[in-house]
């Protein structure tokens, strides 16, 4: 039409015209500006003029309109579909005409007023299609719906249309499906099917989504009359569903009534929906779900969902069972899970991944695990393995971590190909209005920064819940995009059971105390239809209860811990619970290492254009290769290639890790004249090795840490590392370092294996790039500072790492941090580890290992002890980290290599009683000097002093040397900082 436009109408068409084009339809933006040659533009106002001025038809237009015409008789698709429409109907009622070398009749029936009210009608579908979720029915309680009750571009006359017009026929464009197979329809049936579709019980917002073709594919799926139909079976299906929903509930409130449960009453729909989810998403070859939420619901999740033995729910409330294996264990309502489920058509895999009270952490946390799982399948399209988020409303606008999560979403190496969220709506935040607890409208509209469809539906009518489930499902497997369900619903009860909402929501409460409950609608809505009756409804209800009723009488019911993993390492853990308590040989042998060396710094063979800096960073290494040595980068490429060559994946994670923030890694080697070209070298090691990969992630800690522990806990047979660009930073991801990673184990009986990587020193960087804030991570450990254990010598190191809850390390040795990440992998379990990296250890002179040191068979030290002869000495110096190169330095300078002992402690946690005790009787009679150069209410003392004090008991001195407490972790200035640093080192030996 706008191409007809530009050459019929090039003198007559007012400014009028092209504003009236461009607000109805903006998407045509481009091809006028691409067919009007002149600017006919030179202001722009919001009158509703008319269409055209002056004469339509002259004698240039007429011809063109013969051309067009002959153009599309003999191909209908060469012409735009607005044309084609007209062209079919006129072709229909001049069925004596073939041709158009008389174009009388078509002058006369293409009126101005004609094309103009098909304007007005493509602008009135647009509205609907925009806006209608504006109107749409949503709250079952009609507190706060419709948001803006009063529409005028949702009104006739707002387009010039009175009732007069509402029988007229018109011609619809291509971008919508009310009419089906019908090309015109009255504008009657044109507003009504509008109003049934975008203004009913689902609010539909996806005009954001800058792609024709999925907008085209969401007005197909919701637009197509039939479409949200349900057979009788779905129906007796989703009833079946809502039971199950509604009598789990009433069974626990009525054997548990002061317990807390936090039921999903008033969304009870939940239940239906998420199974409809499953499915539709495992018809469609999903074999495994991996499923992320907050308490509300979750144990009725766990039972009608995924198939939880209820037996193991509700001993959960038995408050005379205590768990029977290890761990803590936590609330029956953080609890995680998995189960095979054998459906329909085909069996499919379902972990609840357990979660704090921290609602939207989990998201992360889940996302990671899917990446896994699609990663060791080799699903890379994400058709095998899924993940469902549910979210609460105040929480999914109010916490940081969603965006940072859904910022991953399309980021190539932290993609799960598509997410389903559903957000149980309970328009409430334990006591806060959402008026008072959100900016925007909705609390779903921090989806739409990825461009997600987000489906809002009335949680009161069921049918329309399984439809827009149904159409999410499909949109995932077909677009492997995210999409959100935001189910606003209400919340029967308060925060928890036992709470009392009407303190502050008297108004709310008032109404739902009055307020059916879904289920009992339902019943009534299938009834009418003569689908079911009274008798088979309570039949139904006779069975659920029965069934929880069976469940709560069996008898040696025991509670494990066990049975609640959310992560299963089949094959792992010897079946007869025997561990093998020796530690293992770490090293390798040395062709190994030679070849991986050589690789590494070696510049790619093919034609790349390598950076000239990096071609003498390379030699450099070759160089230190030849000569036996390693610095702290090639022992980190030795241990990652080693472990790569052993069939073992290795993942590392964060911030400008490619390069490394201090640019001595190197590990993806980029091309100077080709984007996006690049070479790994340890990803080209030998034909069988397994895969390495080097993630620059997001300028997120929170969301990207959370993501690495999820992929930690798929596959215990790889090494995944997340690497801050500072230490300092991990602070932004304390939630998933407090509530996940320290006590995951003792809470969740869930190990994992991951390696936190937090560069720590200090060099004059200031407050923020000097600590990593070890005190924190010490505060945590469960080791008792006034016991030494009682173990066998030779299996002391490995059961301390088995009873602790993470290792805390740092090295001072190229070589030790190599045997430390290969120890990770040679344990017969999995534990956490924290490593305070190093910075100008980097390139420091003296932090050079010997090949030797790595090759088989060598180990990990856990202290490096002091080369001063055995003797009667007064003092002992202890330290860890880069402070020790300073100390070295300063002893040398004193001359006193031979009076002065230095013990560096590589391993602080769990703390090496076993060496420490053998180092301090070499020197029977020293005092003992701790120096660190963290303040003193900081770093390592709180930790290291009580448990020196166990050691020695009375019969030695201990005493601290360092900078003084100080509420800030640095100075920010240089000269102030090498004065402390001196000052501190000076002070050790005096």
């Amino acid at each position: 039409m706008f191409r007809i436009f530009s050459t019929i109408a090039s003198n007559t068409l007012q400014y009028s015209l092209l504003h009236r084009c461009l607000k109805v339809f903006p998407t045509f933006t481009i091809s006028l500006r691409r067919f009007v040659s002149s600017p006919l533009i030179h202001q722009l106002d919001n009158t509703h003029e008319s269409l055209l001025d002056g004469n339509f038809m002259n004698g240039s237009n007429t011809v063109y309109l013969e051309d067009l015409y002959s153009q599309w008789l003999n191909d209908p698709s060469s012409v735009h579909q607005t044309w084609d429409v007209y062209f079919r109907n006129f072709s229909d009622s001049s069925s004596s005409k073939t041709s158009m070398s008389g174009v009388g009749d078509l002058l006369v029936t293409m009126d101005t007023k004609e094309i103009h009210d098909h304007l007005r009608v493509q602008g009135l579908i647009k509205a609907y299609q925009s806006s209608g979720h504006f109107v749409s029915k949503l709250d079952p309680l009609r507190l706060q719906q419709p948001f803006q009750p009063n529409l005028p571009e949702l009104e006739l006359p707002y387009y010039g249309f009175t009732e007069n017009d509402l029988d007229r026929y018109f011609y619809l464009p291509g971008n919508t499906y009310i009419s089906g197979q019908e090309s015109a329809l009255t504008l009657r049936d044109i507003v009504s099917r509008l109003q049934d579709v975008y203004c009913n019980n689902i609010g539909i917002e996806y005009i954001h989504i800058d792609n024709e073709i999925r907008r085209n594919w969401i007005r197909k799926h919701i637009e197509s009359p039939g479409v949200s139909g349900l057979n009788d079976s779905e129906r007796k299906k989703l009833l079946e569903d809502l039971i199950a929903s509604t009598q789990f509930e009433e069974y626990l409130a009525r054997k548990w009534s002061s317990e807390k449960r936090f039921g999903i009453e008033g969304s009870d729909v939940l239940i239906p929906a998420l199974n409809r989810i499953i499915l539709s998403s495992a018809d469609l070859g999903v074999e495994s779900f991996v499923l992320g939420m907050p308490h509300r619901g979750r144990l009725n999740v766990i039972a009608n969902v995924c198939q939880k033995p209820l037996e193991q729910i509700f001993c959960q409330f038995n408050p005379t069972l205590s768990p029977e294996d290890e761990g803590s264990g936590d609330v029956k309502y953080h609890l995680g899970m998995n189960q095979r489920i054998q459906g329909l058509h085909r069996n499919y895999n379902i972990a609840v991944v357990a979660n704090p009270s921290h609602l939207e952490a989990v998201g992360p946390v889940v996302q990671g695990k899917t990446c896994a799982e699609q990663f060791y399948l080799s699903d890379h399209d994400g058709k095998r393995v899924m993940s469902i988020l549910l979210h609460g409303d105040a929480a999914f606008s109010g916490q940081g971590v969603v965006y940072e999560t859904f910022n991953l979403s399309s980021l190539i190496n932290y993609s799960t190909k598509g997410t389903i969220h559903i957000v149980v709506d309970n328009q409430i935040g334990f006591t806060t209005d959402p008026r008072f607890a959100r900016s925007t409208l909705y609390s779903t509209d921090v989806a739409k920064v990825v461009e997600a469809p987000i489906f809002h539906v009335n949680a009161d009518y069921p049918e329309a819940v399984i439809h827009v489930c149904k159409i999410a499902a499909e949109w995932r497997s077909t677009f492997s995009q995210d999409v959100v369900i935001d189910l606003v619903g209400y919340r029967r009860n308060g925060h928890n059971e036992i709470d009392n909402p009407k303190f502050t929501q008297p108004i709310m409460y008032q109404r739902i105390d009055k307020h059916l409950p879904v289920l009992r609608k339902y019943v009534s809505e299938l009834s009418e239809k003569q689908l079911v009756d009274a008798e088979w409804v309570e039949q139904e209800k006779r069975v659920y209860f029965n069934k929880c009723e069976e469940a709560f009488q069996a008898g040696d019911v025991k509670m494990l811990n066990k049975h609640w993993l959310d992560s299963n390492w089949k094959g792992f853990f010897p079946k007869d619970g025997k561990i093998d308590f020796v530690a293992r040989n770490t090293g390798v042998n040395r062709e190994t290492l030679k070849h991986i060396g050589l690789k590494y710094s070696t510049p790619p063979d093919c034609e790349f254009n390598l950076h000239t800096g990096l071609v003498r960073i390379l030699n450099s290494r070759h160089r230190m290769l030849d000569n036996g040595l390693m610095d702290w980068a090639i022992g980190e490429a030795m241990s990652i290639g080693s472990i790569l060559i052993d069939g073992k994946h290795v993942r590392l994670s964060g911030q400008d890790v490619e390069r490394g923030t201090f640019s001595h890694r190197h590990h993806v080697l980029h091309d100077q004249k080709r984007d996006l070209f690049t070479f790994t070298p340890l990803n080209h090691l030998t034909s069988d090795q397994a895969e390495y990969k080097v993630c620059n992630s997001s300028l997120s800690e929170f969301a990207v840490l959370g993501f690495e522990l999820g992929f930690s806990m798929s596959n215990p047979h790889s090494l995944i590392m997340w690497e801050a660009q500072f230490g300092d930073f991990n602070n932004t991801a304390q939630c998933i370092i407090d509530q996940f990673i320290s006590s995951g184990q003792d809470k969740w009986v869930r190990q994992t294996g991951l390696v936190l990587l937090l560069p720590h020193g200090y060099e004059g960087m200031g407050p923020e790039h000097s600590s990593a804030r070890p005190e924190r991570f010490l505060q945590m450990c469960n080791d008792d500072p006034d016991i030494i254990p009682d173990y066998l010598p030779d299996e002391f190191e490995i059961r301390q790492l088995q009873d602790v809850n993470w290792i805390i390390a740092n090295c001072t040795t190229p070589a030790n941090y190599f045997h430390i990440l290969r120890r990770q992998l040679a344990m017969p379990f999995r534990k956490p580890l924290v490593v305070f990296s190093p910075k100008s250890l980097l390139r420091h002179p003296q932090a050079i290992s010997s090949i030797d040191e790595i090759t088989t068979p060598s180990f990990f030290k856990r202290i490096i002890p002091s080369n001063t002869p055995p003797s009667n000495l007064q003092n002992i110096i202890m330290c860890t980290g880069k402070i020790s190169y300073e100390l070295f330095k300063e002893r040398e300078r004193r001359n006193l290599i031979d009076d002065v002992p230095i013990i560096r402690i590589e391993q602080i946690a769990p703390f090496p009683y076993d060496l420490l005790i053998r180092e301090f009787n070499k020197y029977p009679n020293a005092n003992i000097k701790w120096v660190q150069e963290e303040p003193k209410n900081m770093g390592y003392w709180s930790y290291i002093q009580p448990r020196l004090h166990t050691i020695v008991n009375g019969s030695r001195d201990i005493t601290y040397v360092g900078r003084n407490t100080s509420s800030s972790t640095a100075t920010g200035n240089k000269y102030v900082n090498l004065e402390e640093q001196e000052l501190l080192v000076k002070n050790a030996f005096t």
